[in-house]
């Protein structure tokens, strides 16, 4: 019978991998589809009442409206926008005078901007915004989708000032540093391959890494040391913003010194000569997501806990044991991204009429992903409140016992890959790795960390992050393909996990 409802339990996420690899539906089209399965299975196995199914769905709905799709919304007008201003030309000028090397070039915007990105707003702009500015430099579609998902896995558990790794050590009762500490040490092998995967990549082979291996090398490493610390002394809100910036400064220091490989050198019509005032021009909008985000964060407590008044606690489901939702209406990362956008369009010389035009465009180029993040979470709170979550998470920890820690990181993906969140991934699953953790006479630490391992590997294959990465690229349609395209590397990646957890949790006794 266990057998039988882990099986039910997991038709919703096999349909949408079904659908998205044999009928190659669109990500939208797919979880719906998804949706409509979690919400029959519900009502008809888990015996869920009919409003308490439609109201659990609607949480969902909301949760991803507010503040998912205003933050995705928000960081691709602002892109938009930089572009129709012509900022996004003057950045582009910045950063092949740095290299015109396209191995370094995709190294500094994927990896050291797309981490600057996750930590300071996450919800996808981080593969959204960079998507963009390589797609704009030149570079395929899909291959700017590619590059993108890969750097964005281990950035998530610390991504918008650590809210991952911060909600879920408030949720089963750990300290924030240490567990930020734990995660952390779990990734780093992970944080040193991606910058070479990146390279490997782009060079479409392993020598591409010729005469570039050192910096590739540091690019990882003044990641991780600084995020190591930073998680030590500081905790998880600022240690992906610290390690990407320290990661940023390191390889572009160092790729100006390093003469392009004509093999691999990017043309690209140079500009006028740069002055101060239209350098600062075209970053005022990331200028000003850094400032805002990072002077209405948790880190200044009274400018927060006045923010904190303007928001709403609203309980939607109507089942027991419901949920609070809590719409924060200005200090969300959205708000703040939208009025960056805006406060660098007016000084990019922006007028009414072209706001105007590229929001509703930004509106148009969304909507597919919009769709599917509502679709996506309206299912996992249908499969959460039903308990068919619940049913996934007992079957894993009877049939594993002390074998738990090698899948444990599975669970932490499967909940990024149907939400699309590390946030959510960790309320999901977060309390049965604690569970097992204390059933199993494990570190409560290491186990629950864990989750946070398998998110990164979930990130990068969740049909959201998909959508959101297609979505910013004009790729709408071609889901099928980039999952085809990152299937291999995300497989990859949770075997490793599965080992490093396993054979850690040995050594750790």
């Amino acid at each position: 019978m266990n057998v039988l409802m882990f099986l039910l339990a997991l038709c919703p996420i096999l349909w949408l991998i079904f659908a998205l690899t044999v009928l190659k539906w669109p990500t939208w089209k797919a979880a719906c589809g998804s949706m409509i399965v979690s919400f029959l299975l519900a009502m008809l196995v888990w015996k869920l009442p009919f409003m308490h199914a439609l109201t659990a769905g609607l949480e969902g709905i909301l949760m991803a409206l507010w503040p998912i799709v205003v933050v995705i919304i928000a960081a691709v007008f602002t892109y938009n926008l930089t572009v129709r201003t012509g900022a996004m030309d003057v950045i582009k000028q910045m950063m092949t005078s740095v290299t015109n090397d396209k191995r370094l070039l995709v190294l500094l915007v994927a990896w050291c901007f797309g981490g600057f990105m996750e930590g300071m707003a996450g919800f996808g702009t981080a593969i959204a915004i960079p998507a963009s500015m390589l797609v704009g430099l030149g570079f395929p579609a899909l291959f700017s989708c590619l590059v993108c998902l890969l750097a964005n896995g281990v950035p998530t558990p610390f991504g918008s000032i650590g809210i991952p790794t911060v909600t879920l050590a408030n949720l089963v009762g750990l300290e924030n540093t240490h567990l930020s500490f734990t995660t952390t040490l779990q990734l780093a092998p992970f944080m040193i391959l991606v910058p070479f995967l990146i390279v490997v990549v782009t060079g479409k082979g392993i020598k591409a890494l010729k005469g570039i291996w050192p910096i590739v090398l540091l690019s990882g490493i003044s990641f991780v040391v600084p995020q190591i610390v930073v998680a030590w002394f500081v905790g998880a809100e600022l240690a992906v913003v610290v390690g990407s910036v320290c990661s940023l400064l390191v390889t572009v220091l160092l790729s100006i010194r390093k003469q392009p490989d004509p093999a691999y050198e990017i043309q690209i019509e140079k500009g006028a000569p740069l002055t101060l005032k239209k350098a600062l021009q075209a970053w005022s909008p990331f200028i000003c997501i850094f400032v805002l985000l990072l002077s209405t964060s948790k880190l200044l407590p009274p400018i927060n806990n006045y923010l904190e008044q303007f928001s709403s606690n609203v309980v939607v489901y109507s089942g027991p044991d419901p949920n609070t939702l809590k719409f924060t209406w200005v200090n969300t990362a959205g708000v703040w991204i939208f009025l960056s956008g805006i406060i660098g369009g007016l000084i990019q010389k922006a007028d009414p009429a072209m706001f105007r035009s590229v929001f509703a465009a930004t509106i148009k180029q969304m909507m597919p992903t919009i769709l599917t993040m509502c679709f996506v979470l309206a299912c996992a709170k249908i499969m959460g409140y039903a308990g068919m979550i619940a049913s996934i998470s007992a079957f894993a920890i009877m049939v594993t016992g002390s074998f738990y820690p090698f899948v444990a990181p599975w669970l932490g993906a499967l909940g990024t890959f149907v939400t699309g969140s590390g946030t959510s991934s960790g309320v999901l699953f977060g309390e049965v790795q604690m569970n097992a953790a204390s059933e199993l006479s494990l570190d409560p630490y290491w186990v629950v960390a864990l989750n946070s391992l398998g998110v990164a590997a979930g990130k990068m294959l969740s049909p959201q992050s998909i959508a959101i990465a297609l979505g910013a690229v004009d790729g709408n349609g071609k889901d099928s393909k980039l999952l085809s395209m990152i299937l291999p590397y995300g497989a990859v990646f949770i075997v490793l996990m599965s080992l490093l957890a396993y054979f850690g949790t040995m050594l750790l006794g």
